[in-house]
């Protein structure tokens, strides 16, 4: 059976956001699920349990991959480049007592999508699917799935807040 590619998003960014990868996957015939990331956080898939399906690989595409004990709002501090932080990110509180983060309109382009046109990246930010603090701020588990099957890490972006070097080092920590 042909394995499906699930793509799941991850903090700032909603499932169309991998519009562009879903249309080449499928043009080239692989199954494909973009789907919603309900935790709003990047390091979502790295404390996926490994009995949780059938999943053979992990890529890591623009994404931090926290060690244990690691969280991903922590993770720009510890390596030089990042500037994804409290003065670039306007907290929203939300009725249940959690803390929405926006990234601030002002620096969408240049933090988050400095790839894309002006155009696309003004509606992105219109459309950002804000990141919960909590979630940034919870530290990794200890049981990381990218340590249990084959996993890979790209850097593909020229983004601020998940600057070359932050992507590097995640690299560095995803083997194949």
């Amino acid at each position: 059976m042909t394995p499906t590619i699930v793509l799941v998003h991850g903090a700032f960014a909603e499932s169309s956001s991998w519009d562009t990868v879903v249309d080449l996957l499928l043009d080239a015939g692989h199954p494909v699920i973009a789907a919603a990331n309900p935790l709003r956080s990047g390091a979502v898939m790295s404390n996926v349990p490994a009995d949780a399906g059938d999943i053979v690989w992990l890529v890591y595409a623009d994404s931090f991959a926290p060690q244990a004990g690691e969280s991903c709002f922590a993770l720009p501090g510890k390596f030089p480049g990042g500037t994804l932080g409290e003065t670039t990110v306007r907290p929203v509180p939300r009725s249940d007592g959690a803390t929405d983060l926006f990234i601030t309109v002002d620096r969408f382009h240049e933090l988050f999508c400095a790839d894309v046109p002006a155009a696309q990246a003004a509606r992105m930010a219109l459309t950002e699917r804000p990141a919960t603090q909590e979630a940034l701020i919870e530290p990794s588990g200890e049981r990381s799935l990218r340590k249990e099957v084959p996993s890979q890490a790209i850097a593909v972006s020229q983004s601020e807040a998940t600057a070359r070097l932050i992507l590097e080092a995640a690299a560095s920590r995803v083997a194949v």
